[in-house]
C-alpha cells in the first residue's frame, strides 16, 4: 500500500430539520390548537484514530464529505429524525489543522480517540413552541440551522520514541532489521528507503520501545535535494534521535563533515527539534581492521568535538547493538519516569511538541511555495520560447 501522509478534505456536517407548521384537524374537535413538531438535528463529523490504518492514501481519491441532514417535523406533534454522525476513521498520530485558518483542532495520539470537527446544524422549531395563553393558533416556526464547513489538512506524524538519522547508506535499514522484526528494503545503493519504516525493539519481557527509520538525507536537503526535509516531520514525536554515521563511507567522505551535515540541515528544518537529545551511533566498525579502529573513532569524534554519548557498533553483525538497545531503553523509561512526577516537565515537553510541529509545518510549506514559484518560472520561460535562438528551421504542416 502506498504511504501518504498529508490530505485536504472537505467535511460538511448535515443540516437541520425545519420546523412543521400543523394544527390538529379531528372531527367534532373543532379547535384543536397547533401540533407542527420540532426538525431533527443535522449529523455532525467525526475523525477516530484507528490503529489498524497506518496511510491517507483513501483521502487522496475522495476529497469531500457530508453528514446526513435532519429530518423536518411533522403534525402530530412529530419531531424529524436526527441525522445520522459521519465517522471517518485516521491513522493514529494524525494532526487535524483548519486550511482557512490554520488552527489546530486536535491530535488523535489514541487508539479510539474521537474528535469533531463539524458541528451539525441544530433543528428547527415547531409552531407548537409558539403556543401560549395570548397566541392560541401560531403560525410561527423556525428553520434549522446549517451545518459547519470546513477545509482541513491532515497530516499523518508515526509514533515512535526514537527516530534514525543519517545519510543515504549510513546503515539505518539494516540498524532496524538488526534489533527489531521490521524488515524494510536493504541494497547497497543511496535513497533505498522511501518511506519511514517502524520497528519495535524488545529489550526484554515487558520492556520495549518503537524506533522510526525515515528516508537519508543529504546536503541541501532543505532546498529540494534528494528527498528533501518533508519525512523529517516524522520526528518530531519521537524523544530521542540516534545520529548514524557510517564510519568507512565508501566513497571517501568524511564521516564528520556528514555528520555536520545532517546537523546543518536539521536546524533548518526545526531549531527545536535540533535541539533534541541526539546520540552519535558510529556503524559499520567491521569494515575497519580492528586494531585501527579505535583511532579511527575517536578522530571522527575529536573532530566533532562531540560531547553527548557515542556507540561504537556493526548492524550486520549486530555487534554493539544490544548495549544501545540497553541504553536508549534506560534512558526512555527515566525519561517518562521524570514526566510522570513532574507536571511541568511534563508540560514542558508538550510545548517543545507543539513548537517543533508549528516550525516543522511552515518549514514544510515555505519549500513547497518555493517548488511553485520554480515551477512556474519553469513555464514562463517556456512561452518566451523563440525559434531564432535555434538553428532549426520550423516547418509547420498544413491543416
Amino acid at each position: 500500500m502506498k504511504f501518504v501522509d498529508e490530505a485536504t478534505i472537505i467535511v460538511e456536517a448535515g443540516k437541520g430539520g425545519h420546523g412543521c407548521l400543523s394544527f390538529r384537524r379531528e372531527k367534532y374537535v373543532p379547535k384543536g390548537g397547533p401540533d407542527g413538531g420540532d426538525g431533527g438535528d443535522g449529523g455532525s463529523v467525526y475523525l477516530e484514530a484507528d490503529d489498524a490504518l497506518n496511510t491517507l492514501i483513501d483521502y487522496r481519491f475522495q476529497r469531500k464529505y457530508k453528514a446526513q441532514n435532519g429530518e423536518p417535523g411533522a403534525g402530530r406533534n412529530c419531531s424529524g429524525s436526527k441525522g445520522e454522525d459521519m465517522v471517518l476513521p485516521v491513522p493514529v498520530g494524525t494532526t487535524v489543522v483548519d486550511m482557512d485558518t490554520h488552527e489546530v483542532l486536535g491530535d488523535l495520539t489514541r487508539a479510539g480517540e474521537r474528535l469533531k470537527v463539524a458541528q451539525g446544524g441544530f433543528h428547527g422549531l415547531g409552531n407548537t413552541r409558539f403556543k401560549s395563553s395570548v397566541n392560541r393558533a401560531p403560525r410561527q416556526t423556525t428553520p434549522g440551522s446549517e451545518g459547519e464547513a470546513r477545509n482541513l489538512r491532515l497530516e499523518l506524524k508515526v509514533l515512535a520514541d526514537v527516530g534514525l538519522l543519517g545519510m543515504p547508506n549510513a546503515g539505518k535499514s539494516t540498524f532496524i532489521r538488526s534489533v527489531s522484526a521490521a524488515r524494510p528494503k536493504v541494497a547497497n545503493y543511496p535513497f533505498t528507503t522511501l518511506v519511514p519504516n517502524l520497528g519495535v525493539v524488545s529489550v526484554q519481557a515487558h520492556q520495549s520501545f518503537v524506533i522510526a527509520d525515515i528516508p537519508g538525507l543529504i546536503e541541501g536537503a532543505a532546498e529540494g535535494a534528494g528527498l528533501g526535509i518533508r519525512f523529517l516531520k516524522h520526528l518530531v514525536r519521537t524523544r530521542l534521535l540516534l545520529h548514524l554515521v557510517d564510519v568507512a563511507p565508501y566513497d571517501g567522505s568524511s564521516p564528520a563533515e556528514s555528520v555536520q551535515a545532517i546537523a546543518a540541515e536539521l536546524e533548518k528544518f526545526s531549531e527545536t527539534l535540533s535541539n533534541r537529545e541526539r546520540w552519535l551511533v558510529l556503524n559499520k566498525v567491521d569494515m575497519v581492521a580492528e586494531e585501527d579502529r579505535e583511532a579511527h573513532c575517536q578522530a571522527i569524534i575529536d573532530e566533532l568535538d562531540w560531547q553527548g554519548p557515542v556507540f561504537r557498533i556493526s548492524a550486520l553483525s549486530g555487534e554493539g547493538t544490544k548495549p544501545l538497545t540497553q541504553a536508549v531503553m534506560r534512558w526512555i523509561e527515566a525519561r517518562a519516569e521524570e514526566e510522570s512526577q513532574n507536571p511541568e516537565v511534563a508540560e514542558q515537553e508538550r510545548q517543545r511538541r507543539a513548537q517543533m510541529d508549528e516550525e516543522a509545518r511552515a518549514r514544510i510549506e515555505a519549500e513547497r511555495a518555493a517548488r511553485r514559484a520554480a515551477r512556474k518560472n519553469d513555464d514562463d520561460d517556456d512561452d518566451d520560447f523563440d525559434d531564432d535562438d535555434y538553428d532549426v528551421e520550423v516547418v509547420y504542416a498544413p491543416e
